[in-house]
């Protein structure tokens, strides 16, 4: 795993390296600089003309030892001061006198030359306020040069909590970024300006973010081989659980047949898909391995007896909106015992019955996309999509589940937990059944004796990597759900195999 500070938060760290550790800010700074020259040499860019955007805190003293060093290295570099003197960390306005004692030309004013590279290095991660003024017009200037664009741990005007851009942010072609990636480069739009980011060690402690439940972390490839649960030599299919999925209302057998392989194939041992009559015929036929059950109307003793059999159980994904779909979304919600997933029309429906919620003394797994998170909030997408950390928390608080909120950066939030955030996947999963396949992934993991908050997490990250798999064979424009299916089952073999070595 990786964690992914906020600006606050990497301040944080970076005051304990100084003050704790007693590592000189100095120091730091330095090896900052050299890691942004040596990366910008090895992607290669053109830096025989280079023109240094630099602030007045601790980002513009990096900008000044980076002109410092590629002074150094042959390169012709220029620094532009573009910061208020009175302003000028202790630090910066060391750096800077270094940079001029060295020989590098420090300027206040942008010339009508032409540069090769462009670097931003006015604001760094503590920006949290619209940019106006001058400085609105010096972000402009630098996207306005000809040139390779790249940023100094973020760039300039990204909100590094949010990824919000703050008036004006800086189009960055390459982000270098010192310890730990932001979230705000994680996020959209953030993600955007940052271009490529790449994460340089320069030996700030990241120790005191372990027990903060505020930061966010992500996965990546090399954490599946501990995230996928065991397979035991001497099993049998009772061993892998067995997953009832209460999906598919008439002429919905799709999202049945999708959620229930979907389990099957991240590893669930049985699955039941309880669904209305009108998808028996098909769904024997497209998925023989699972066990069909069927509804013509509400039969109560006959749901309470499917739940009574089951390890885990996964409602909604096509279950309708009708008078049935809610008596057994409500019946289940009352009776179940084990963990369960709801999604889809289950969370539609929920969002009119909180109060089974509260009553709830099960482990449960809500996965919304944004609007039908918005739905259980009772606020505007517009409104979650600004403050979705503060309003998922507060929502998994208050009723005590594990909320998957699916999105192009999807987010798995727990009370007193990390939030995971994902980092994998691609345009190619926007598809209808996408989040069928999801539900279905969560369940089967859930039915292999993961802990709810473990089971969505890797649920997401196995769910995005079956992604990147589609992708890669089909490319962007023709995955297909079933396709991510099939992306899941390569990416376990992979790692399995992996394992094995």
């Amino acid at each position: 795993m990786r964690y992914l500070p906020t600006g606050e938060w990497m301040q944080k760290a970076d005051s304990y390296t100084i003050n704790e550790i007693g590592l000189p800010s100095i120091v730091l700074m330095e090896r900052a600089a050299l890691a942004m020259v040596d990366i910008m040499e090895q992607e290669q860019l053109d830096l025989s003309k280079t023109l240094v955007f630099c602030g007045s805190g601790n980002n513009g003293g990096d900008g000044f030892a980076i002109a410092r060093l590629l002074k150094n290295r042959g390169y012709d570099t220029k620094a532009v001061f573009v910061g208020r003197e009175a302003s000028m960390s202790e630090d910066c306005k060391r750096q800077r006198q270094i940079a001029e004692n060295s020989g590098v030309l420090v300027v206040t004013t942008v010339d009508q030359e032409e540069y090769t590279t462009i670097v931003d290095a006015v604001f760094g991660v503590g920006l949290n306020r619209e940019i106006t003024g001058d400085y609105l017009d010096v972000i402009r200037k630098m996207n306005a040069l000809k040139g390779a664009k790249a940023a100094v741990d973020i760039p300039s005007g990204v909100c590094s909590a949010t990824g919000k851009v703050l008036g004006a942010a800086f189009e960055a072609e390459l982000t270098v970024t010192f310890q730990c990636e932001k979230l705000g480069c994680i996020l959209h739009p953030g993600h955007l300006y940052a271009g490529k980011t790449v994460t340089v060690d320069i030996g700030i402690d990241a120790g005191i973010f372990k027990n903060e439940d505020t930061l966010c972390y992500t996965f990546t490839k090399k954490d599946l081989p501990d995230l996928l649960p065991p397979r035991k030599p001497n099993s049998h299919k009772g061993t892998y659980g067995k997953v009832l999925m209460i999906t598919g209302s008439k002429g919905m057998a799709g999202a049945a047949y999708l959620s229930a392989k979907a389990a099957y194939t991240s590893g669930a041992g049985l699955v039941q898909i309880y669904t209305s009559e009108d998808n028996r015929v098909v769904l024997q036929q497209l998925l023989p391995e699972a066990i069909i059950s069927t509804y013509t109307d509400f039969d109560e003793e006959k749901l309470k007896k499917f739940l009574s059999w089951a390890d885990v159980v996964g409602i909604g994904c096509g279950l309708g909106q009708n008078r049935v779909s809610e008596q057994i979304l409500k019946t289940t919600l009352t009776e179940v015992k084990v963990p369960c997933v709801v999604d889809a029309d289950g969370l539609n429906l929920l969002s009119c019955h909180l109060e089974l919620l509260k009553e709830q003394d099960t482990p449960m797994i809500l996965t919304p996309h944004m609007k039908e998170m918005s739905g259980l909030l009772g606020c505007s997408v517009t409104e979650l999509a600004q403050e979705r950390f503060e309003k998922v928390k507060a929502f998994t608080e208050k009723y005590g589940v594990v909320c998957v909120l699916k999105d192009a950066r999807t987010i798995v939030v727990k009370r007193n937990h990390q939030i995971f955030v994902n980092t994998a996947g691609n345009s190619s999963m926007a598809k209808a059944g996408s989040g069928d396949v999801l539900a279905g992934v969560i369940s089967g993991l859930l039915a292999q004796h993961m802990d709810t908050y473990e089971a969505a997490a890797c649920g997401v990250y196995l769910h995005a990597c079956g992604g990147d798999e589609a992708k890669a064979a089909k490319g962007s424009y023709s995955v297909l759900a079933e396709d991510l299916i099939a992306g899941i089952a390569c990416c376990t073999k992979k790692t399995e195999e992996c394992m094995d070595r």
